[in-house]
């Protein structure tokens, strides 16, 4: 049985940050240029008391509300947030109750950030097609924000929060999810962390210390820690590659493909891997402008963008590349229904 996503529906913080807000804040940040390389000149930023599972309910609840199926065949909930409410219970076991689902239906949490949608694609997809689902709901929510310093010019014009909710079922003759391509390389973990708040560090008056980089950042061990430049060189290093290798399993070329939908990491590391990769940018799908880099939202935000825009068409053939924190990486092909 071949599966295919149902349906998609995003939801964003009221709350916008444009880049002349954060120029007026940091009169020496040049807010131009960075939107220039990145392609992003406003974020959406959740409240103080807005949390990731807050963001990530309301996705899920417009979903439910198209009656895209009956709630009551909805049998797996999978939800990627690497910005939880609590260490433990999960958010998928939570918002399993808050969403008045089954108790039938299995629950869990992936915490892969910017590959998290594709990942989670690919265990619904597996959930669907084996017949141990009849339908599989992916959330995706992300907060980065409340773990960015505001004096960390690095990231904090780069992220934005949000989240999206998917749902995954039988194709039945319409739209198709077909093959996956993975990878995972643990030594670029340092590359894109959060040193302090798990057993490994816990927070303490330590990790709280903050230190000025030479570019002018403000961090502690408590924020975001991003080497930008190393992130690239593992995309640059990895995506093309998985890329090729998802092009040889499906049998398919370059110019068989509508819509790339990569992460919306930033513009110029997106246009330097279609570049790598040979791909018409015609072809790229872009949606960061006013959202910035909404982690493992950013996909199905993009998705749902330029479906409702009536660019993406039913019948349609889509390659999404998740990939980033971890580092891991996820590629998949499928015709739009």
């Amino acid at each position: 049985m071949q599966s295919r996503i149902l349906g998609i529906h995003g939801h964003l913080p009221e709350r916008i940050e444009s880049n002349d807000d954060l120029a007026a804040a940091n009169p020496d940040w040049d807010m131009e240029r960075i939107a220039g390389l990145t392609g992003i000149v406003s974020r959406h930023i959740a409240a103080e008391d807005e949390t990731a599972a807050d963001l990530g309910f309301h996705a899920a609840k417009g979903l439910l509300e198209r009656q895209l199926t009956p709630i009551d065949q909805i049998d797996y909930l999978i939800v990627s947030n690497q910005t939880p409410d609590h260490l433990l219970p999960s958010d998928a076991c939570l918002l399993q109750d808050r969403l008045g689902l089954g108790n039938h239906i299995g629950a869990v949490d992936i915490r892969l950030g910017c590959n998290g949608f594709v990942c989670g694609l690919q265990m619904a997809n597996a959930l669907v097609e084996s017949s141990a689902a009849r339908n599989v709901l992916l959330i995706t929510a992300e907060t980065y924000s409340k773990l960015i310093h505001p004096k960390d010019r690095t990231s904090r014009g780069l992220f934005g929060d949000g989240a999206a909710a998917a749902l995954i079922g039988a194709s039945n003759g319409v739209g198709s999810i077909g093959s996956f391509v993975t990878g995972t390389d643990g030594s670029g973990g340092k590359s894109l962390s959060l040193p302090s708040g798990g057993f490994r560090l816990p927070r303490s008056e330590a990790t709280a210390v903050e230190v000025t980089d030479d570019h002018g950042s403000v961090r502690s061990q408590d924020h975001l820690q991003m080497d930008g430049q190393s992130m690239f060189m593992l995309a640059l290093d990895n995506v093309p590659k998985a890329i090729a290798k998802l092009l040889k399993t499906a049998e398919i070329t370059v110019d068989d493909v509508d819509w790339w939908v990569f992460h919306q990491a930033n513009r110029f590391m997106l246009e330097n891997l279609a570049k790598c990769s040979q791909i018409d940018e015609a072809k790229m799908v872009f949606h960061l402008e006013t959202l910035g880099n909404t982690v493992s939202s950013s996909i199905p935000l993009a998705i749902n963008r330029y479906v409702e825009s009536g660019r993406i068409e039913s019948g349609q053939r889509l390659v999404l590349i998740g990939f980033g924190v971890g580092f891991s990486w996820t590629a998949c092909e499928l015709i739009w229904g």
